[in-house]
Order: C-alpha cells, then sequence, then structure tokens
C-alpha cells in the first residue's frame, strides 16, 4: 500500500510580505534578510536581462529569424520569443549561459 501525499496548501504569502518575517524571524533579522535577498534577487534578474540581450544580438547579427534561433539553441520557437521579449522569470541563468555556448559565444565569469 503506498502512503499518500500531503499537497494541501496551508499558508500563502502575500506579494510583498516578508516571507522571513512570516517564518517567525526577529524583526531586524526578517528586514535584514529580506533586504539581502532582494539585493541578490536584483543581481540574478540584471544578468539575465544582459545574457537575453547577448542572445538577441547574436541572432541579429547573423540575421536569424527565431525558427532558425531555436534549432541552433536547440530549443523551441516559444523559448526562442521568450529571450526575446526578456521573460526572465522562464529561465535560469544556466539555461541562457547554455543557450549563448550553443550560439557560439562563452561565457565567463568573473568574480570581485
Amino acid at each position: 500500500m503506498s502512503k499518500k501525499i500531503d499537497t494541501e496548501v496551508r499558508h500563502v504569502t502575500k506579494p510583498g510580505a516578508n516571507l522571513f518575517a512570516e517564518l517567525g524571524f526577529a524583526p531586524e533579522l526578517a528586514s535584514r534578510y529580506q533586504a539581502e535577498s532582494q539585493v541578490a534577487i536584483d543581481h540574478a534578474l540584471e544578468l539575465k536581462v544582459q545574457l537575453m540581450g547577448e542572445l538577441v544580438g547574436w541572432m541579429k547579427a547573423q540575421g536569424l529569424k527565431q525558427a532558425e534561433a531555436a534549432e541552433i539553441l536547440n530549443v523551441t520557437r516559444p523559448r526562442v520569443s521568450d529571450v526575446v521579449n526578456r521573460k526572465t522569470s522562464k529561465f535560469t541563468l544556466d539555461a541562457l549561459v547554455d543557450m549563448l555556448v550553443r550560439a557560439g559565444k562563452p561565457v565567463h565569469i568573473v568574480v570581485g
């Protein structure tokens, strides 16, 4: 007999709420953690936009239509459309780096 997995939603954090406060962190810690998290999120979004811009620039430089780019990048045409339209939430940094490598544009990461 298999055990049933509990998938009931018991709580939903409202948009804009401080998740750390809701998890029970002290107010000063919750504020600090939320601010640090927002900086990290903003940085990741900036990187995604930059990588997407590189892909769009590559497509334009090569004179590629979305379907042609999709074939080279080994993704679907709608996925290329999401890149062109900067739908950052649909991509991980890894996925964008992989597509750039397939486009012949290796990514170099500099820390510091």
